[in-house]
């Protein structure tokens, strides 16, 4: 099998086929497009979220929090907790590992976050480093939810910050030398500063009473994101090409290795789908955050405007940092 994710038809049939029993306090589990679980406990709800890091060597405990607190961050929901597993190769060392939990405590101590448990191994079934974190949130019971599978038809599809952040910090950190020769120095420094702007909590907390869907953007880009929602919501989309917000390094680096930035991971970009796009801008501008309108939720076909030329946007594959790891 090829690396990554796996398609979205086979995971969704092997979702559907298991399911383990089935609980009342499980308001809804995890699905292709949702990737929280709400389960609701007296009068608050627990919302959980699980991803590995497979593909970064370097900031993995940073990347690894901040994308489970982002798919927390996507329901409307505060974050609690964490617990993380590490599984490092035998030849890795203490001060490695020590490192990685150091990243992990810093953003998880900024954010008001604790970690909670987990388990640590060195072992040979890995040939680099793995940090898995589950992220815990809670909400009031009375609360609603923001679910992937809310977006409508006429809803005006946002994306804050910029593209490719999270895949352009892996290009430059573990690529180094063929990132350099395409950036200069101060380029290859702002392009591993990417990494620090991984988190979409902020917006999450802004949006969470405005938007009909949220969604973070991980593994297969934006794309592959829009693919997400349009499963989740059973509607479609049509997006300006022109509108997407990729930054010149991302796509110097893209050019230069041959990927597309519009199926590269990118965390720290959210999706979200609103009624009133001003309000929503205005709001997210007002608290410094950047955010461009891409396009809006149609009712079937997911279409891309590409200079007036309507293309149609196939289901995603893996993610293009992949390639890069054959």
């Amino acid at each position: 099998m090829i690396t990554g994710k796996l398609n979205w038809d086979i995971l969704k049939k092997l979702l559907e086929e298991n399911q383990g029993a089935r609980r009342k306090e499980v308001i809804k589990g995890g699905a292709v497009g949702e990737d929280c679980a709400v389960i609701k406990l007296g009068r608050e709800k627990l919302v959980l979220s699980t991803d590995p890091v497979t593909a970064a060597t370097e900031d993995v405990g940073h990347i690894a929090f901040h994308i489970n607190i982002n798919d927390v961050a996507t329901t409307g929901a505060k974050p609690l907790g964490i617990m993380v597993t590490i599984l490092a190769p035998k030849e890795s060392s203490l001060e490695e590992i020590s490192k990685v939990m150091g990243e992990i405590s810093r953003e998880a101590k900024a954010n008001d976050v604790m970690i909670i448990g987990g388990h640590t191994e060195v072992t040979d079934a890995v040939n680099r480093m793995i940090v898995s974190v589950t992220a815990i949130g809670t909400m009031d019971s009375g609360d609603d939810v923001v679910w992937t599978g809310g977006a409508k038809v006429h809803d005006k599809i946002i994306v804050t910050k910029a593209l490719g952040l999270e895949g352009t910090s892996i290009l430059v950190n573990d690529f180094q030398d063929k990132a350099r020769e395409v950036l200069n120095e101060e380029e290859m420094e702002r392009a591993k500063a990417f990494s620090h702007e991984l988190s979409v909590l902020k917006e999450g907390r802004l949006l969470k009473n405005l938007a009909s869907s949220m969604h973070d953007i991980t593994e297969g880009g934006v794309l592959g994101a829009l693919w997400e929602v349009r499963e989740a919501a059973g509607k479609g989309f049509l997006v300006d090409y022109d509108a997407l917000p990729i930054r010149d390094i991302t796509k110097k680096l893209c050019a230069h290795f041959e990927i597309d930035p519009l199926r590269l991971i990118s965390s720290g970009s959210m999706l979200v789908t609103v009624k009133d796009a001003d309000q929503a801008l205005k709001i997210l501008r007002d608290h410094q955050v950047e955010a461009h309108v891409i396009g809006e939720v149609t009712e079937e076909e997911s279409l891309l405007n590409i200079e007036g030329r309507l293309v149609e946007v196939d289901a995603p594959l893996r993610d293009e940092i992949y390639k890069l790891y054959d």
